[in-house]
């Protein structure tokens, strides 16, 4: 599935030279602690020359379950420039979650801080994976694990291994918002065509200083190391992320990029005293993972007096770019493919659809993935082939192209309501719902229905200090839809699942509704 043109150089390379030729600059920022690019460059080269005491090979998996901090970046960047295949894993998902997705990498080596210790201690029981895995674990010694710090320090500071563009480079799982994670294989090939092409339409410049405030397993997260590295510019590693602590690292270490989703860009926006913030840094931002609100898209740029740039996006591969420049004409939209991607609409009975109306989106470029890991039946099911024979990804998502080539995105496929034989898009619900003063936050999901099979059902979280009118919410909303999309009941919740990446769970919300009958 993947579209390959030879980038030149790989990640672990830039590294190598970005240690020889800009070693003085910052390359990692946590806190108070700094690490320069040859430090940077001397620390990864010890990560990866301890992995080959560990036995490890070019092309072996090593998963790792780390709170964020310089030694996973560092971990990361090792285990890559080692030739090994880096899993980074969610930290949030249910034990289970991470032995499947340990088993199914057959993860050679098991990196983890903290807690996440005691987790895989306890999984080791019941996974022969992670029971025969070496554990390398950040937080003191402890019996069983190799302490990082001493095992790395003890390692040779000179590496001059070389990883094949077409190699392995990581394998990172779905977040699992409609189904049971797949594990998304990027080679270094793939990897370099994101940070090059991401890096150009992000605009990334030498001397930026990138803040990486999501988890760094996240793919969302990788955009922005990724076209950091590249440049040579400086990663600022926020442990966890709070919206004032967002403001003060922007305010402090001049943040100029950085990658989010919409949620907390929301929380930045109510951040006190905003006005009164040194944040003339701030150059562009990016964000990802969810529909981000029209109202944020609009007041975000004015109040950090910054560039924002939506992007669409799946870890598989397909990105389109909503572009400062067309935030006010296109506001509702994705934007457009970016350089070298192509997509197209296509109908249930998988033919091209002409523009403006809603089918399935599928697309082409040097960003896809090779496959999922272990799972051909997954990678075949993802595959659309066009007249010509060429192979396209199946994003799972419904959107409308307009007259100008925007992309609109409609809903999730999986979410999508039948009822009476009528396709329902819940987002169409749920952008309705947003504009009631009383509603935080919605996600409307099908139910079971005597008369039409499903119905829609919106899942509320009241607004502060509320309590919710609910027949009248349902007749105020009812009144603004069409006669198929009506509301037919309300659930009110303090908060909406959601993933690491701030998608709302919706799979989960099916569940706990799943014997409701209307």
């Amino acid at each position: 599935m993947s579209w390959f043109r030879d980038p030149g150089r790989s990640l672990p390379e830039l590294v190598a030279l970005h240690g020889k030729w800009r070693g003085a600059r910052i390359a990692l920022v946590e806190g108070e602690r700094r690490l320069t690019w040859r430090e940077f460059e001397r620390d990864t080269a010890r990560v990866a020359n301890g992995l080959k005491t560990l036995g490890m090979h070019s092309g072996d998996r090593v998963a790792l379950l780390m709170d964020n901090s310089l030694e996973m970046a560092v971990a990361l960047f090792g285990i890559l420039r080692c030739g090994c295949v880096a899993v980074p894993l969610n930290i949030s998902i249910a034990d289970q979650a991470v032995a499947g997705m340990i088993d199914d990498a057959q993860a050679r080596a098991v990196f983890a801080s903290g807690r996440h210790r005691d987790r895989i201690d306890a999984l080791a029981t019941v996974s022969r994976t992670i029971a025969g895995a070496e554990r390398v674990g950040l937080g003191g010694n402890r019996q069983g694990w190799i302490d990082l710090e001493d095992w790395r320090e003890s390692q040779s500071p000179e590496w001059h291994g070389a990883v094949p563009l077409d190699q392995e480079c990581n394998i990172i799982y779905s977040s699992g918002t409609t189904g049971v994670p797949k594990g998304i294989v990027h080679t270094h090939a793939c990897r370099m065509h994101w940070a090059a092409e991401l890096a150009l339409v992000l605009r990334y410049r030498s001397d930026c200083v990138t803040l990486c405030s999501l988890g760094l397993f996240s793919n969302i997260t990788w955009v922005a190391m990724l076209c950091t590295v590249l440049v040579g510019g400086t990663m600022i590693v926020m442990p966890t992320f709070t919206a004032a602590g967002a403001v003060d690292l922007m305010e402090r270490e001049r943040v100029t990029h950085g990658t989010f989703v919409p949620v907390q860009l929301e929380r930045l926006l109510v951040v006190p005293d905003l006005e009164r913030r040194r944040l003339l840094s701030l150059d562009t931002l990016m964000c990802c993972g969810s529909p981000l609100r029209i109202d944020v898209k609009r007041d975000f740029p004015k109040r950090f007096d910054c560039h924002l740039i939506e992007l669409y996006g799946l870890t598989e591969g397909l990105c389109t770019i909503l572009s400062p420049e067309d935030f006010a004409a296109k506001t509702a939209s994705v934007g457009k493919p970016f350089i070298g991607t192509d997509l197209r609409i296509i109908g249930e009975d998988d033919r091209e659809l002409p523009t403006g109306e809603t089918g399935e989106i599928v697309g082409l470029g040097p960003l896809l993935m090779s496959g999922y890991y272990r799972n051909a039946a997954a990678s075949i099911e993802a595959t659309w082939t066009d007249s010509e024979g060429q192979r396209w990804l199946r994003t799972g998502d419904l959107g409308r192209l307009d007259a100008d080539g925007f992309l609109y995105i409609v809903d999730r496929k999986k979410d999508m309501i039948l009822s009476g034989g009528q396709n329902i898009y819940p987002a169409d619900i749920e952008a309705v719902m947003r504009l009631h003063p009383q509603v935080s936050d919605v996600a409307v999901v099908g139910v079971r229905s005597v008369q039409w099979g499903e119905t829609p059902v919106a899942v509320v979280v009241p607004a502060s200090n509320v309590e919710l009118a609910i027949d009248r919410i349902i007749e105020w909303t009812n009144a603004r839809l069409g006669k198929q999309q009506r509301v037919r009941g309300i659930i009110c919740r303090p908060s909406l699942p959601r993933n690491a990446n701030g998608k709302v769970l919706k799979r989960e919300l099916r569940q706990e509704l799943a014997d409701l009958v209307y």
